[in-house]
């Protein structure tokens, strides 16, 4: 008796159709299959959780390098017309 109406043996229909579905012998590799997509699901889930903070050394900004050539838009247009 759960809040969304889902009730027990509802479980148990969806358990019976799933293995008419697959067959006992397919059962355990898409059980195996589905428990590997599950894990690699939660360890991306987590790495884009951790993606998100900063380094405890102070806010997180990467230094523009020297090299780098600048933004062309950015500069004066001659003519009228851009050039690139």
């Amino acid at each position: 008796m759960l809040r969304n109406g889902l009730e027990p043996w509802h479980l148990l229909i969806v358990a019976i159709v799933i293995i008419v579905l697959f067959g006992s012998k397919k059962l355990p590799d898409t059980a195996r299959a589905l428990g590997k997509s599950m894990r690699i699901l939660k360890s991306e889930a987590n790495a884009m959780k951790h993606d998100g903070t900063a380094p405890s050394g102070g806010p997180s900004t990467t230094p523009r390098s020297e090299n780098a050539p600048e933004d062309e838009s950015a500069g004066p247009v001659d003519g009228g017309t851009a050039t690139r």
